[in-house]
């Protein structure tokens, strides 16, 4: 606990963005629920433009609204 899981559009980022990305979403989540961040899990993945509807959009944004904390902008 606390697990974040980010999709996204497939992106170019190589190891050291993937890293600093992790470290920041890291330092926010300890910061916010006063946790170490031996416990803190995170997944990056990829979901191509194709599948963002089915997969992600209706299922996570649409159907879960309720737990969204900031909507998109679209």
């Amino acid at each position: 606990m606390p697990h974040v899981n980010i999709k996204h559009f497939p992106a170019p980022l190589n190891d050291e963005q993937a890293s600093e990305l992790v470290t920041a979403i890291t330092e926010a989540v300890t910061k916010a629920f006063g946790c170490d961040e031996g416990v803190v899990s995170i997944a990056l993945e990829p979901v191509g433009p194709q599948a963002w509807q089915d997969q992600v959009y209706a299922p996570e944004i649409v159907e879960r609204h309720h737990l969204l904390r900031k909507t998109p902008s679209y």
